[in-house]
């Protein structure tokens, strides 16, 4: 189970969330079938909108939708307050001709745009926010759509580490958002800590770091005290068979006659978590008479 962590500098001017997501982003791999490069690009979107989200309010979600010219043609994660967190991407099973890169994400989003959505409960349209892609990194956009779209400085650095196989052993972030206000000497000090300290969030993972020991190298000098966030991290998709029969209903009466004359009873998976949903003859005919009717008023 991950837990978020935020943090404040002691001045109350720098806020932060951390969190060792690999649990979670293992469970996406595992679920999704998701090849290296694919996991690398999503892992990463949804850590860091899991890092976005920790700083909302309850019942409030964001989403973050990156859509490209390049091999995965887009990935969306979203995750609420309460540590409910997805992702997908329709290039789940992508891979280059070769590796003799190794596992590197980049080149595989190219260019494009970043869009972002809040949800706010009661609210009947979400906030929505677009910016160019600036990179082929998703923290960079991240952090480029947050100084874009709020004005908020911020360093935003996420990491997943892969295995020789391919396979996720760790997957964390950190975002830290620099608040108006703020005593430039501090926004100078996180600067230069970044260079000195070039810190790797795969790398302090891989070697046994804490969440902790994602903030230290960013907060060196600086005082900060760690808040209390009881929030803890899970993959939660909210579909329900109900759901995806109303998506049976896009196909139409005619696809569904078909389907009834040739006895054939579906099963619909969904894309977003891998569950099965098996639907029998009988369920397929109320569906087609459900449209009839529809289609009578």
């Amino acid at each position: 189970m991950s837990k978020i962590y935020r943090y404040s500098s002691d001045d109350f001017t720098v806020r932060i969330a951390a969190v060792d997501a690999t649990a979670v982003i293992q469970e996406l791999q595992t679920v999704q079938k998701m090849f290296p490069i694919p996991v690398l690009g999503v892992g990463q979107a949804m850590v860091g909108a899991i890092l976005l989200a920790s700083q909302l309010k309850e019942q409030q979600q964001v989403g973050l939708l990156f859509r490209g010219n390049g091999s995965i043609k887009s990935i969306y994660a979203e995750a609420n307050y309460e540590g409910h967190v997805r992702a997908y991407t329709p290039s789940p099973q992508y891979e280059p001709a070769d590796y003799k890169d190794g596992f590197k994400f980049k080149n595989a989003l190219g260019h494009g745009t970043l869009s972002v959505a809040r949800h706010q409960p009661f609210q009947k349209q979400p906030f929505h926010g677009t910016v160019e892609l600036v990179s082929e990194d998703i923290a960079e956009n991240i952090a480029h759509y947050l100084h874009q779209s709020h004005q908020i400085r911020s360093v935003v650095a996420l990491g997943l580490y892969l295995d020789e196989y391919g396979i996720v052993k760790k997957a964390g972030g950190v975002i830290l958002e620099i608040m108006p206000g703020v005593d430039e000497t501090i926004v100078d000090r996180i600067q230069a800590n970044v260079e000195k300290n070039q810190p790797s969030i795969s790398k302090i993972l891989n070697e046994g770091g804490s969440v902790v020991d994602l903030v230290k190298p960013y907060m060196e000098g600086i005082s900060f005290t760690e808040l209390e966030h009881h929030q803890t991290v899970t993959y939660f998709c909210p579909c329900t068979k109900d759901r995806v029969s109303a998506a049976l209903e896009v196909l139409g009466v005619a696809d569904l006659q078909d389907m009834i004359e040739k006895e054939e009873q579906p099963e619909i998976i969904c894309q977003m978590c891998g569950k099965p949903y098996h639907f029998k003859l009988d369920e397929i005919k109320e569906i087609r008479e459900r449209l009839q009717k529809n289609s009578m008023h």
